[in-house]
């Protein structure tokens, strides 16, 4: 549990210059529309980094839960 939330931040980085890369290469190398998909694949990195973030905090929620209900 310690191990995910300190990995929430670096997930959270990757994802969104993950989707920077893969919208640059695009932009640069095939398409050759700068900045347009470099924009919209930032973004989807973004949305990708929250979702992950908002996953990770109904799993703690969830295990703080069970554990209260143990503890009871």
């Amino acid at each position: 549990m310690i191990l995910d939330a300190s990995m929430v931040g670096i997930q959270f980085v990757f994802a969104t210059m993950i989707g920077f890369a893969i919208g640059y290469l695009l932009d640069t190398k095939v398409f050759k529309t700068f900045p347009w998909l470099t924009i919209i694949f930032f973004i989807l990195g973004l949305i990708a980094g929250f979702r992950d973030l908002f996953r990770m905090a109904l799993k703690s929620t969830k295990t703080e839960d069970e554990s209260d209900k143990k503890n009871q």
